[in-house]
């Protein structure tokens, strides 16, 4: 006859090794995500530390790192009129881009959604070809058309008598050109995320609405942008936070004589890379992260406002 202590036994090891085999099957889900987090650790929040610890030094790489404290801060905000041109700069252009940008996709979704229109696969393919061109060869391309003397631009406003624009040297012409090269593209990438959100509205609503009377416009300001709201909100947090970061468009563009086309993040590269001032520039940095949240903030309360709507 078998002991208690016996009969115990199995149990015990029977235990063991399903404690063990939860182990490793923890362990195995751990390592599988595991280089996420190394490559995140490596490439996302060392830079990231960093660049806070760098920030309350004065550090031009060849020599050695003295500490400042808040002095690089104080004077961006106070002593840096170029700063704050650039922070205007930036916030003109993300309205003259965006605003007109999202809209515009809106529209081109609602019309790619209809029934009436053939190839549409060859339609959506052209819309978001511009998002997957080189922006040095968009740059190229628009420079040409945006120039002073031969632009095609020009050509065509002194068709309709408008005098031609200097598109490099005004406030005004740089920041349109650099908007109309940023609304080129990312349109079509607006425009394909508003498309699956349209082909997700049920097509009875619209059915409904035609045996009503309601016609393409009246369906569109009152089916399609109450059903597509989540979604806009999402473009326009997003479209904002990427229009806070600005970069490649007006860096291969030209900022201008007045520095009419420099924007926060090319005022960055120029003190990192051009003045080799690492600490001002990791400062920059920060009060443009900090700059981003405002904005992102202001959005989060307009879009409850419009959902409370």
């Amino acid at each position: 006859m078998r002991t208690s202590y016996e009969q115990e036994a199995p149990v015990k090891q029977r235990k063991k090794r399903a404690y063990n085999q939860r182990n490793r099957d923890r362990l195995s889900g751990y390592l599988y995500i595991s280089p996420f987090f190394i490559l995140f650790g490596v490439f996302g929040l060392f830079p990231l530390i960093f660049t806070a610890f760098l920030s309350f030094h004065q550090w031009n790489i060849l020599g050695e790192r003295e500490f400042i404290g808040f002095q690089n801060y104080i004077s961006l905000i106070t002593n840096d009129p170029l700063f704050w041109k650039s922070v205007g700069n930036t916030f003109s252009i993300w309205a003259l881009s965006t605003i007109p940008q999202l809209f515009v996709a809106l529209v081109l979704a609602f019309l790619l959604n209809q029934a009436f229109l053939r190839g549409k696969g060859l339609f959506r393919l052209s819309i978001f070809m511009p998002n997957v061109t080189s922006v040095v060869a968009v740059a190229i391309v628009f420079s040409a058309a945006f120039g002073t003397q031969y632009g095609v631009i020009n050509y065509v406003l002194s068709l309709i008598g408008v005098d031609p624009v200097n598109w490099r040297g005004s406030y005004f012409g740089t920041h349109v050109a650099i908007s109309a090269m940023v609304m080129w593209r990312w349109v079509g990438y607006n425009t394909i995320i508003y498309l699956a959100g349209l082909q997700s509205i049920p097509k009875d609503l619209y059915e409904a609405a035609t045996i009503d009377g309601a016609n393409k416009v009246q369906q569109f300001f009152y089916i399609t942008i109450p059903m597509l709201r989540p979604i806009i909100i999402f473009t326009v947090l997003l479209s904002s936070i990427g229009g806070m970061q600005i970069f490649a468009e007006p860096l291969m563009f030209g900022v201008g004589s007045n520095s009419q086309g420099l924007t926060m993040t090319l005022y960055l590269y120029q003190e990192a890379f051009e003045r080799f001032s690492f600490g001002y520039a990791a400062a920059i940095a920060w009060l443009l992260f900090l700059i981003i949240i405002v904005v992102s903030i202001i959005n989060m309360i307009v879009t409850k406002r419009i959902k409370s709507a």
